[in-house]
Parts: C-alpha cells; structure tokens; sequence
C-alpha cells in the first residue's frame, strides 16, 4: 500500500514538471499564450492546448501507475477524454508511448504538425524525477488492490495556470489568485464504501528562483486506512512566500469567546447570505482564494479552519485528495447542505463526502459534482462549535438554497 503511495508522490512530481515546462519553455509558452487570446486563436490549432497539458498529465499519472502496478490504471478517472480530433478530421487517442520518439510522433498528430512542441513536451513526459519522503518509507500498509479506485485532477485552476501570474501578493500567507493556486490533484479511496484513503496534492509554483525565473513546487500526502493515520509534514509557513498567520489551537473557551477566533477560505462566487454568517462568526478572517484543490491545501497547511463551498460545481476529483490528507490529520470534508439539515441535538454523524457513487437523475460530469457543496477542516471539535454558531446566524430561508 505504501508503495502505491510512493509511486503515486513519484508520478505527481512528473506531472507537476509537465506544468512547470509548459510555462518555462519557449514553444510551449507560446501555445499556452494562444489560449489567453480568446477571438485570436491561431486557427491551425484546433486543439485546446490547456485540455492537451491536462490530459497529458492524466495519461502519465495512468500509464505509470498501470506499469508499477497492473491492473490499476483501469480503475484511475478523472474529467478528461483521451480522445482528440485534429483538422485532418484524424481521431487520436493520446497516451503514453514506450519511447519518447513514439511520443513525439503521435503528440505531432495531435498538434497538427507542430515539432518544436511535440519534441519539448515528448521530452518533459519521458523524464524521470525523484521525490521521496522518509516519514513514508518508514512505514510498511497493506491494502488490496482490487478495493482501490483513483481520482485525479491533473491540473486544477486551469484559468490561474493559463493566466499565469507570478507576483500575487499573499494575503496572511493565502493567495487570492496566482501561479501559486494550480494543483495537481490525487486521491484515492474504497470502491465499496467510498473512503477517501489515500491523498497527494502536488503544488508546482510555490517559490521562484529569480535569477532562472524557474519554479520550484511543494508535494503534500496522507494515508488512512483501518487506524494507521499518517502524513506529511507541511514546511514552515515561512518557507511558503507569504506572510506567518497566528498558529491554529484547540480552543475550549465558550462559543460567545470562540467567534471570530475561526477562519475560513471561501470562493470570491460564494453567496451573499453565506458571506454574511460567515463575517458575523469569523470577523475579518475570512480569505478568498482560486482553486478547489487549494483552498483545500489551505486547510491541509493550517492557514485556515476551514474551507467552505455552498454550491454544487465542485467534483469528487477536486476533493477526494485533501479528503484523505485530512482525514490522516483527524479531520475531514463533509457536505455543507447535509451538516446544516443535521440535528445536533440527536448526535448524527458528521455527512463525509464519498467517492464511489453516482448522482441520481444527471448525466456528464455532474454525476461526479459534490451536489451539497461542502466543508473542509482540521478538527472535528471545532467544526462541531463553528457549525452551531455558523447555523444560528444564518438566516432560516437560507438553510435550504
């Protein structure tokens, strides 16, 4: 089991490296510029070139993971189709070729005729990485295969990867937008119960070096299964270019003393009624941030309590992963909706998002979308006491939009 995790840590990092070289290098760079020029697109490219890096990394997350480990690359899903049409009207299926001539040919088809690119991509797909963690090698986890199933986001926050800003400025350690919000995202859980068990979030673009302008990124994982919790340990929040935040506690003062001592990342789109319970339980601390997959990674850093979404455009493959890194830390990710119908007073448990089951009554990618919308936190305890401040300031008609 440990060993699916370390190999789901190596092929994370070769995915990210995919990301970085498609804004570091020249004829890459400037298929990514096409994509920022809405109504100037170079006609002779048909194929959304962002939708081609996010696939590429998927494909490299599935052909690695079946190769170490055959059988699982079937049972890896994410939101991406393999399939491309180029303007010769060729279907082609992208995957990973045995040899980086074999890439660069077929990724040629795709990119109708395009060398330089294919050749600089090819190039990045077939290179190798290292990424280890010792606190992971020092544990040994058996799980059976055949109970997993993966979910990937290969790169989340494509908008922010695409408009690619280097100079965000954080704001108590978060950024609002930026580089610095794309993740790639993994997680993985039981195809029988839908338990979030294993996590890797892969950030890319945390810090750059200012004389290569060259990205250097920061990888995140946690493990849960049958009592075995373990994770990584974040770095200081200074090594995270952005300003130190209070640490989170345990606080056991009453609810009148706990509000406004929580924190919260939410959506710059969240609801009106929402924002406004949220300002009278937190105060000023209330963050807005790009990304699903980071303002998860907020939580998973301790720069939050929690990260709150109340609509229903978020997908098990944005959240399966920090699900079972929070999981690991003694926290979770429930859904918003559920925890606000929930009597507290009958002691229900908490409404953990699973990943295994479909949406009745939808169709395309919202038979994945987690329809309730939902909460991420670090501490079950806090979450109970937020909650209940959380549902006394929100107006009634409210609990049920």
């Amino acid at each position: 089991m440990s060993d699916i995790l370390r190999e789901l840590l190596h092929v994370s990092e070769k995915a990210a490296n995919i990301a970085r070289a498609c804004r570091q290098q020249e004829a890459l760079f400037q298929l990514l510029i096409e994509e920022k020029k809405e109504g100037e697109k170079n006609k002779k490219f048909t194929v959304d070139f962002k939708t081609l890096a996010d696939v590429l990394v998927q494909e490299v997350i599935k052909q690695n993971m079946e190769n170490k480990f055959p059988g699982l690359g079937k049972k890896i899903f994410g939101e991406e189709s393999n399939e491309f049409t180029n303007d010769l009207g060729e279907k082609i299926i992208l995957r990973l070729c045995s040899t980086e001539e074999e890439t660069v040919e077929l990724l040629s088809k795709v990119l109708n005729g395009n060398k330089s690119a294919s050749e600089a991509l090819a190039k990045v797909v077939h290179q190798d990485v290292a990424l280890t963690d010792p606190t992971l090698d020092a544990i040994e986890i058996t799980i059976p295969q055949d109970t997993l199933g993966i979910w990937v986001d290969p790169i989340d926050s494509t908008y922010q990867y695409i408009k690619g800003s280097a100079d965000t400025e954080s704001n108590h350690g978060i950024f609002p937008s930026g580089l610095q919000c794309v993740t790639i995202l993994i997680g993985v859980y039981d195809i029988h119960t839908g338990v979030p068990l294993m996590g890797v979030i892969n950030q890319p673009f945390v810090s750059r070096d200012l004389n290569t302008l060259r990205w250097k990124g920061q990888c995140y994982w946690g493990l849960s299964y049958m009592g075995t919790n373990i994770h990584s340990h974040p770095p200081p929040i200074s090594q995270r270019n952005g300003e130190p935040r209070r640490q989170l506690t345990e606080n056991t003062s009453s609810e009148a003393e706990f509000s406004h001592h929580f924190s919260a990342v939410i959506s710059t789109s969240e609801k009106a009624a929402i924002k406004a319970a949220l300002s009278r339980v937190c105060g000023d601390h209330i963050f807005r941030a790009a990304g699903a997959g980071y303002k998860s990674l907020c939580v998973v850093q301790g720069l939050v309590d929690f990260y709150i979404f109340s609509e229903d455009t978020t997908f098990k493959w944005d959240s399966c992963a920090a699900h079972a890194i929070l999981r690991a830390m003694g926290g979770g990710m429930v859904d918003f909706k559920e925890c606000l119908a929930r009597n507290l007073e009958t002691g229900l448990d908490l409404p953990q998002l699973v990943y295994h089951v479909e949406n009745e009554n939808t169709s395309g990618v919202d038979r994945w979308a987690n329809r309730g919308g939902l909460i991420a936190y670090r501490s079950r305890k806090q979450l109970e006491t937020f909650l209940s401040l959380f549902i006394q300031n929100l107006a009634p008609a409210d609990t049920h939009t």
